[in-house]
């Protein structure tokens, strides 16, 4: 996906960042660097200090929970999972995504 004026879809961006997230940790149980990391090979990148306030808004709003796993790299890393909260969060967003998409291409229809 490329995004080429920044500027005017930054809201919509930040808006979906909590989405993209949940959708990196749906698929497995993952360190707060793999998510950097993915988001930097999107059009989403973002920065730690933008990803670790989110990540504890999402886990107190019980979106997100994590374990700490011992690392042969260093000292223990937290790894983040989704609650059933953010599952359920997840599909939400999914149906609503595509009823905008449907309503998007239905206007745009003469």
């Amino acid at each position: 996906m490329v995004i080429t004026n920044t500027d005017k879809f930054s809201a919509l961006r930040k808006g979906l960042l909590e989405f993209l997230i949940l959708s990196i940790v749906s698929s497995n149980k993952v360190y707060a660097a793999d998510i950097l990391q993915r988001l930097r090979e999107t059009d989403f990148a973002t920065q730690e200090g933008t990803l670790y306030p989110l990540l504890s808004r999402m886990r107190r709003e019980d979106l997100l929970d994590y374990e700490w796993q011992e690392s042969e790299l260093g000292p223990p890393r937290k790894y983040y999972k989704l609650t059933v909260a953010g599952y359920k969060q997840l599909v939400e967003f999914r149906a609503y995504w595509e009823s905008l998409t449907i309503l998007i291409d239905q206007l745009g229809e003469e």
